[in-house]
């Protein structure tokens, strides 16, 4: 499977397949991903034999009317796009000066149906933020430990009686997350195997009851960057 069918298949688990006949007269999400790789294949540039530097902060420009239907996709359009972004640079061994950052702009002069990207090199870490994406929602995991279940004691809550009131927890060290089945009754899957406890690797989907969560580990753009950290994450917890 190549990186931009990937891409549109993980957009079409984030918002749904009915995307693709929303926008089918106008500009699609495929579109813009395939501009945002030329874009880095076009402003690639050559510092040393074994670094190629590339811009992380890309802006797509857009017609009105194109911008209101991509932002209605929501964060997941973003998150997607990042994904990719980061895929694409792996794959043709790029280097970000620091956290990529992409922005859909409304620029009337931009004609509808069109895409134009504009990027620029901003220096800076990574700061990698766990993420939930559940039924359309995302939840920050901003602690240590957090309990999901349909009990209102859990840190978050599902409206699901498929799920036990504390179902699982998940662990975020900083840098390596873990899921744990807390002795529900209808058990856990991740990523259509059942568990009782594992490590969490990013981009894994979590079933429990009907609902299924998204965990995603995504890369933002921090302060100015200390050479000697290291800005890659884990991908799993060893306990």
């Amino acid at each position: 499977m190549g990186l931009l069918d990937s891409f549109e298949r993980g957009l079409e688990r984030a918002v749904g397949s009915a995307f693709a006949k929303t926008f089918s007269s106008a500009v699609q999400p495929l579109e813009i991903a395939a501009a945002l790789r030329r874009e880095l294949d076009t402003k690639a540039a050559v510092v040393s034999r074994d670094r190629i530097l590339v811009p992380n902060d890309l802006h797509v420009r857009l017609n009105p009317a194109d911008h209101d239907r991509m932002t209605s996709l929501g964060e997941s359009l973003l998150d997607e796009l990042t994904q990719l972004v980061q895929q694409h640079a792996t794959a043709q061994r790029y280097v970000f000066p620091g956290g990529i950052a992409i922005a859909l702009d409304r620029d009337p002069g931009v004609t509808e149906g069109t895409v134009a990207v504009t990027s620029t090199s901003v220096k800076g870490t990574v700061v990698w933020s766990p993420v939930l994406d559940i039924d359309g929602a995302r939840h920050p995991l901003t602690r240590s430990r957090t309990v999901i279940g349909r009990g209102s004691d859990a840190d978050i809550t599902l409206a699901d009686s498929g799920t036990s009131r504390k179902h699982i927890e998940i662990l975020w060290d900083g840098e390596r997350a873990q899921v744990s089945d807390l002795g529900s009754t209808n058990g856990t899957l991740l990523d259509g195997e059942p568990i009782t406890r594992a490590v969490l690797p990013p981009d894994s989907v979590i079933e429990i009851g009907r609902t299924r969560i998204l965990f995603r580990v995504l890369a933002q753009r921090g302060e100015v960057a200390d050479p000697r950290q290291s800005t890659r994450p884990s991908r799993g917890v060893d306990r």
